[in-house]
């Protein structure tokens, strides 16, 4: 059941007025439900039932400016002891709604209202109606303001309305006239229908006529609401602590708020009057939207209508002026911290956050790793995640607290994000010892943008005791344009929402922008935004470097010598060679002939081989870190040995970042990149590098090729489309083999 069936359900049909009758189905249909809900609804009440009245009225409710709402089904429910699910204590699988438009602003509380007895309708109490009207002109105008009413009315549409009025008189000489006329309000102002009653324009006019153009000064609007029950309106009324000049029940459904909006000109009053009805909606307050206008009739205290009295029931309350409410609204419903004074804390400095990540970043704060394709991020976020949850050195180099950790894994499918933890713990030697600290969330093909993800996030972790939620990648749950700044602002928000709520660290990764990255600042290179790198209190970012040919040869002799003593080891050598011969390919080689067999050293070989390929394989990389409460660190240069980061030894230490070969200058770059046929065969390649490294997840997608390509979907589906040798199903992509036929 839906919360809106829970509301309806909770509200007995029996029990309501013809016009909640009404509003009930307007409020359905505007929710997009079904007749039939309304059908069943209204039959619980048998006695008032008709079969195909509902389906006749559902026809006439046609939409309008300004639609009955299903709130307004929710605020009935509400009125009758209802609470909603988030009213409640949550339950591990409830769901959390933010209605954001109807939080806001809101400063009452429908279910603690202090609902006064108004005794409107105690006809054995005096009555004075000269008295009412004197009290009313006396709080609303000055002594030289002309005063418009109406005391007659004509028939339209079944309906009495008031006609043009008189506008006349001042208020000086209403007020002499009532004192001398003994009660006979009508001597005064004429003889008006008693089953229709008078009304009053609660603003001065020129004495010319009372439209808006008559209007001289903007003092007051009017605040009506015949939905709700009287005293439920007046206790709304008050406890807004709405600027009142006057309180009048209008002798029907309703009390007649006159409120103090003091503005200096028409556009300014309809600023004003936006600002009033739009607090009030939010605090439950169904106001009448016609009565926007400062020329707007009001119903007229010491006045009978139909056999009941239009009666003032109080004058100035609430807040004295239309500024002091507006700060006590705004006071009451903005969620800002208080300012501090820095002399009382002087000797007292609260504590720092403790560190999570040993010089880069502490807990609570948020931490943004920002790099290209194909350096491993996701890898680097992972081990982070496995440092973190085993008091290990991520990266082999920053100690990190030990703790539990939320990774959300938002593009791999669940299988290979498991083997994916699996295989860094292996690569990294380390003990699985504390995997009760690990926690993961699967929701590839399940996300949702931040700002739906952050409650549901923080509803799900409460109890789980987080230092920190590693987010992978942000790109899946991104709200808005990444190049607007403001967007992306709100979008970081959703950060600090998450850190406040659950008090740990928040991890993201970034890609960088397009083209080469050497030549600017670390803080710069992320994509999109200045945002993103100037929002995160630690940003480290990943730079590639081009390790030279004699790099590579060393890496190769390494890799050599690393796999001859792995064998003289294992067949019992290890005692033959020293620590410098284990240094230099040739002295291992050597010993490798004179202590191993004929079949040994072509295993050796091939484990040789094996590993020089791998050693070649690796991808260099230089982090560099942009932080807010931390020194910064030299530096950090790592290889990417896939599935983890390893610390270089200073092969890398005098390497610049890759620079755009653009900078070079425009003469001779055909000859140096080449012609259509080279970057054909360039482009060609790519696809097939990206094709192979993707398909170590499994299935490979567009989305993941995309990724590792940094390029668009969109870019990375023509390509595959214009090379001819890739088959695409949906988001799938695999390689056509000989004789396919799509």
């Amino acid at each position: 059941m839906t919360e809106l069936e829970q509301a309806l359900d909770a509200i007995s049909p029996a029990g309501c007025t013809y016009q909640e009758w009404l509003a009930v189905g307007m409020g359905l249909k505007e929710a997009g439900m079904s007749v039939t809900s309304w059908e069943q609804w209204s039959a619980r009440d048998g006695g008032r039932y008709h079969k195909g009245e509902c389906a006749r009225k559902w026809e006439s409710f046609r939409g309008s400016p300004a639609p009955v709402t299903q709130n307004s089904i929710f605020r009935m429910a509400m009125e009758r002891g209802w609470a909603r699910p988030s009213d409640r204590e949550l339950d591990w699988d409830d769901e959390i709604h933010y209605d954001h438009e109807n939080a806001d602003g809101r400063v009452v509380d429908p279910r603690w209202l202090d609902v006064p007895e108004l005794g409107i309708h105690d006809d054995s109490a005096p009555w004075h109606p000269a008295q009412q009207l004197a009290a009313y002109l006396r709080a609303l105008f000055e002594p030289s303001d002309h005063v418009a009413y109406v005391t007659e009315s004509f028939l339209d549409k079944d309906k009495r309305r008031p006609t043009k009025g008189c506008w006349d008189r001042t208020a000086e000489k209403l007020l002499a006239e009532l004192e001398t006329c003994g009660d006979d309000v009508g001597a005064v102002l004429g003889d008006y229908d008693p089953e229709v009653g008078a009304w009053i324009c609660f603003n001065p006019v020129d004495g010319t006529g009372r439209r808006d153009a008559n209007i001289t000064e903007y003092r007051y609007a009017l605040v009506e609401s015949d939905e709700q029950d009287l005293d439920r309106q007046a206790a709304i009324i008050h406890q807004l602590e709405l600027p009142l000049a006057a309180l009048v029940y209008s002798g029907g459904k309703s009390v007649h708020a006159i409120v103090k909006v003091d503005a200096p000109d028409y556009a300014e009053y309809r600023k004003r009057v936006d600002y009033l009805y739009s607090v009030c909606k939010k605090n439950g307050l169904e106001i009448d939207q016609q009565n926007r206008n400062p020329s707007r009739l009001s119903r007229m205290p010491g006045i009978l209508r139909s056999g009941r009295r239009q009666q003032l029931l109080e004058t100035n309350t609430g807040k004295s002026c239309w500024q002091e409410w507006v700060d006590f609204i705004e006071s009451a419903t903005d969620d800002l911290p208080e300012t501090e004074e820095l002399a009382a804390l002087w000797d007292d400095l609260p504590q720092l956050a403790p560190t999570l990540i040993d010089g880069v970043l502490r807990q609570g704060h948020k931490l943004l790793l920002a790099g290209p394709s194909k350096a491993g991020k996701s890898f680097a976020l992972i081990e982070l995640c496995i440092a973190i949850a085993e008091g290990a050195r991520w990266l082999g180099h920053f100690p990190c607290a030990q703790g539990r950790v939320l990774y959300i894994n938002l593009e791999l499918d669940r299988a290979s994000c498991l083997h994916r933890f699996k295989d860094v713990y292996t690569a990294l030697g380390i003990p699985p010892a504390h995997l009760g600290n690990l926690v993961i969330w699967n929701l590839r093909g399940a996300s949702v943008p931040m700002d739906k993800l952050a409650p549901k996030l923080i509803r799900r972790a409460k109890k789980l005791g987080l230092m920190a939620v590693v987010l992978d990648p942000i790109y899946k749950v991104i709200t808005g344009d990444e190049n607007s700044a403001d967007q992306m602002a709100r979008f970081c928000n959703q950060f600090d929402l998450v850190c406040r709520e659950l008090g740990c660290a928040v991890i993201y990764c970034h890609h960088h922008s397009k083209g080469a990255q050497g030549g600017k600042k670390s803080m710069d290179r992320a994509s999109g935004s200045g945002v993103f790198a100037r929002d995160p209190d630690a940003m480290l970012d990943m730079t590639g470097l081009e390790p030279t040919e004699a790099i590579r040869t060393q890496l190769k002799n390494k890799a050599a010598c690393a796999a001859a003593c792995a064998l003289m080891d294992k067949r019992g050598h290890g005692e033959e060679y020293s620590q410098d011969d284990a240094l230099s390919r040739t002295r291992m080689l050597e010993l490798c002939r004179e202590h191993l067999g004929a079949a040994d050293l072509r295993m050796l070989d091939a484990e040789i081989a094996k590993a020089e390929t791998r050693a070649l394989s690796m991808t260099a990389w230089r982090i560099e870190g942009t932080l807010r409460e931390f020194a910064s660190f030299a530096p950090l240069d790592l290889w990417f040995d896939h599935p983890v980061h390893r610390q270089d030894t200073g092969l890398l230490s005098d390497l610049n970042p890759e620079s755009d070969y653009k900078a070079l200058g425009a003469r001779g770059a055909a000859k140096r990149w080449g012609g259509r046929e080279d970057k054909a065969k360039q482009s060609a390649k790519k696809l097939s590098d990206a094709f192979e490294t993707c398909t170590m997840d499994g299935k490979v997608t567009i989305y993941a090729m995309a990724e590792y390509m940094d390029l668009k979907p969109e870019t990375v589906k023509k390509r595959l489309k214009a090379d001819g040798g890739y088959w695409i199903d949906g988001e799938v992509v695999g390689r056509k083999e000989p004789g396919y036929r799509g």
